[in-house]
């Protein structure tokens, strides 16, 4: 008798996508994730859908209507492992930056009839509605620790992913510090690693797409970034980016403004 494949499913929520395409950007690795589950739900990819209830839920893109929390519970329900990808699903996303502001004004000015719109007050991530079993960072996600996460999963193991600072990767790369060597301001201090430092690569400063590193010392960063003369405006913008909501960011966001 051969043995059932685990069932995977993919549900999007409020998100760029670009998440699910980094799934299907995986390419031949893609394939043989295929050859060992059945994706069963992926509407990015096909419109074949089989009923659940699922081994593993991946989902993307963050909680901002009261719909979305009548349906992540269903989903909840329906896999055995819920996995959220994205800055969107773990923190809220860039549309988080709404959550510091009356929502009910944007709809009256984007909308010609704002009493149609059923939306809640804050953008959210998973979390914060249903057990999510693991978080993986990135805007967009790395494929390769998507992989990683999957396969940890499938095999009944903690996945391998680092918690330790862009910093380390700029290190490992033998990138120049851009904030020691060119005083321009860098959030990757305080940011988990992931992205293989992209922008210092580029002499730009990290734009925090993987949200806070473990126990990121925020409030340090910010003393060195007035000391290169960023006034408060500033450091409070360069913490409300892609994962604004994420709490560590928060917290020092709100401490400048």
């Amino acid at each position: 008798m051969v043995p059932k494949k685990p069932k995977i499913a993919v549900f999007k929520f409020a998100s760029c996508d670009g998440c699910q395409l980094s799934l299907l950007d995986a390419e031949d690795e893609l394939l043989l994730v295929a050859g060992a589950v059945e994706i069963a739900n992926f509407l990015e990819a096909s419109r074949r859908v089989v009923k659940g209830p699922y081994d593993i839920g991946l989902v993307e893109g963050s909680i901002t209507t009261p719909h979305d929390v009548e349906r992540v519970r269903e989903i909840r329900k329906e896999c055995r492992v819920l996995i959220t990808i994205g800055a969107c699903a773990t923190a809220g996303g860039i549309q988080a930056l709404r959550n510091w502001k009356d929502v009910k004004e944007f709809t009256r000015i984007v909308y010609a009839s704002p009493e149609y719109i059923s939306t809640l007050d804050r953008s959210m991530p998973v979390g914060s509605y249903v057990h999510v079993d693991f978080e993986l960072r990135g805007c967009p996600i790395n494929k390769y620790q998507l992989l990683e996460v999957l396969n940890a999963f499938l095999n009944n193991r903690k996945p391998t992913i680092p918690t330790y600072s862009v910093c380390m990767e700029c290190k490992l790369k033998g990138t120049v510090c851009v904030m020691v060597a060119g005083g321009t301001p860098c959030l990757g201090p305080a940011t988990q690693a992931g992205c293989g430092a992209l922008c210092p690569s580029y002499a730009r400063g990290c734009y925090g797409c993987f949200g806070p590193m473990e126990n990121p010392n925020t409030s340090a960063l910010s003393r060195h970034f007035t000391e290169l003369g960023e006034s408060n405006l500033d450091i409070m913008l360069a913490f409300r980016g892609f994962n604004a909501y994420a709490e560590a960011f928060r917290k020092e966001s709100d401490a400048h403004e």
